[in-house]
């Protein structure tokens, strides 16, 4: 489902104009990257997680040129479901 489609079906199911619907989830997702940045974790009952998992420095290859790099560590974003979530999956 991409976020147009989403959109559309809030929209229809809410009764409300889809232009304020993008905005509700065009804020969702820019405070969800905020509390990211910041080392936060956004957590949203029954549906689950998202946090930052860190990944340490690394030494990897490059085939085509038959090289080694180093990879610096990062933060990457992570989700992780509920269990409630995870139940009705099933």
């Amino acid at each position: 489902m991409t976020k147009a489609e989403l959109v559309k079906e809030i929209s229809q199911t809410t009764g409300t104009d889809s232009v304020t619907i993008l905005s509700v989830i065009e804020r969702f997702m820019s405070e969800v990257k905020s509390s990211l940045e910041r080392g936060d974790e956004v957590t949203l009952r029954s549906f689950g997680t998202f946090c930052l998992k860190h990944r340490a420095e690394k030494v990897a290859r490059n085939l085509s040129l038959n090289t080694s790099m180093v990879i610096p560590e990062h933060d990457i974003p992570s989700f992780k479901p509920s269990t409630e979530f995870l139940k009705r999956l099933k």
